[in-house]
């Protein structure tokens, strides 16, 4: 038996408009939003409430805020694939929503380094498609 990702928690100065931007980049909703906590949660639509749901499930986001910035690259980020586009028409859609590109060291290869609103790294692909 093996553990299944579930969920990625993210730190944040400002959790509903971070969930916000995510939940325009994935097509996810918001779940759930604690403000007296600052917390909010989000995830997919097509995933049901509750625990006996057959197949796969994406993972949730919970943006959880915190007293500290962002001081360094990450050390773990996500990587989204553009499922209805080509990647740099994608591209261009996340820098409207409030992406920035950033250089990471990453050279020339054929995925894109962004930026979320609060400087958290992530990675539009180009060949890997879901």
């Amino acid at each position: 038996m093996a553990s299944a990702f579930t969920e990625l928690a993210i730190d944040c100065a400002d959790p509903r408009a971070l969930a916000g931007f995510w939940c325009s980049v994935l097509g996810y909703e918001v779940r759930d939003e604690n403000e007296d906590e600052g917390i909010v949660t989000i995830g997919s639509p097509a995933v049901p409430e509750g625990k006996d749901r057959p197949g796969p499930v994406p993972p949730v986001l919970t943006f959880a805020r915190v007293p500290e910035g962002k001081t360094v690259k990450n050390r773990l980020h996500i990587d989204v694939n553009p499922t209805d586009r080509e990647q740099d028409a994608e591209v261009r859609r996340l820098l409207g929503l409030g992406a920035r590109r950033v250089d990471v060291g990453q050279g020339e290869e054929s995925w894109v380094v962004l930026a979320d609103p609060e400087g958290n790294e992530f990675c539009v692909l180009a060949s890997r498609h879901p």
